[in-house]
């Protein structure tokens, strides 16, 4: 679990400042407010499944290990997700659905554990 708790408010308000990109209403955000919002909401996935079972990547911005089980130490874990940061916040927002994701191809998932579905979305608006 990580050390310093996600403050809900400061997640969705770093969440809603890229709620227009997402949905086509926008250009990109600038870097620091698309990371910004990828972090914080992976890190209340963190919070949300605790545990180093399973490691979430959006490059370039974050990783996390989330959801209880065996614990990762070394090497490549055996239960990876990985996507682009849009297509995380989307499934963070419940804007697109987790099995949709990934018959699309928008997201990879190996391993046993590495069903997100009943984790997402971490926040709703």
């Amino acid at each position: 679990m990580p050390a310093k708790p996600v403050d809900p408010a400061e997640m969705r308000a770093a969440v809603q400042a890229v709620l227009p990109w997402l949905r086509g209403e926008a250009d990109q955000p600038e870097r620091p407010v698309l990371a910004a919002a990828v972090r914080l909401s992976l890190r209340t996935l963190e919070h949300i499944a605790p545990g180093r079972s399973v490691e979430v990547r959006v490059p370039p911005f974050a990783a996390v290990q989330c959801v209880e089980g065996p614990r990762h130490t070394r090497g490549t874990p055996p239960n990876v997700v990985e996507t682009d940061p849009r297509t995380w916040l989307e499934l963070a927002t419940g804007a697109l659905d987790w099995a949709e994701a990934l018959d699309g191809a928008r997201v990879t998932a190996s391993g046993t554990r590495a069903d997100l579905s009943h984790l997402l979305p971490v926040v709703r608006f």
